[in-house]
């Protein structure tokens, strides 16, 4: 390469990366779509179920320290409630992060960016592939209740990435979530109260 073809080349260069370098190094095009998948994300509530709460006066607040990290791995809950016969069929913790129905008892998924316990491991495209199936990685087990994966399925695969983006940006929680535990593995209910 020439001299003058090589300067011109570097000069190109950083006119292209200016705007980053004056933002503090940072990718204007990252930070809008990080900013658009902490709207979707906060909009649609995920942290009703995924992150831990503590209880106050006013009720259950969000633990602040814990966001998105699902249910906490401790203290381990005692069985669920059973339910007379009736119209109710699902009973949740007090912060909301695990629920027993007839699926049997599911836990809110750690969506920190922890690589060991959260989806610090996984792509976009793993994230989109469960929102759109339904399905752990799209092929693995069930996302089970209440997860509303089949309202989620029908966002676009930019508002998907957004929010893993977003999800990804997050501070990791390092929080093993339980498994799920099927209906007919269920440790005994305790009667409902008279």
């Amino acid at each position: 390469m020439k001299p003058v073809t090589t300067a011109v080349a570097v000069l190109l260069g950083l006119a292209v990366a200016a705007p980053a370098l004056a933002a503090g190094g940072k990718d204007p095009k990252k930070d809008k779509l990080v900013k658009r998948g902490e709207y979707l994300v906060n909009s649609m509530g995920c942290a009703d179920c995924h992150s831990p709460k503590n209880m106050t006066p006013d009720g259950p607040q969000e633990d602040k320290t814990r966001i998105l990290s699902g249910h906490p791995a401790e203290p381990k809950l005692p069985p669920p409630p059973a339910l007379a016969p009736g119209p109710w069929i699902a009973v949740a913790s007090g912060d909301l992060t695990a629920w027993s129905g007839p699926w049997g008892i599911s836990y809110a998924r750690n969506l920190t960016p922890d690589k060991e316990t959260g989806l610090g491991d996984w792509t976009a495209q793993n994230f989109i592939d469960t929102i759109r199936s339904g399905k752990r990685m799209g092929k693995g087990r069930p996302v089970l209740p209440p997860m509303p994966w089949p309202a989620f399925r029908n966002l676009n695969d930019d508002d998907l990435k957004a929010m893993f983006a977003y999800l990804q940006s997050i501070p990791a929680v390092k929080n093993p979530v339980p498994e799920p535990v099927p209906p007919e593995a269920q440790p005994a209910a305790a009667a409902p109260k008279k």
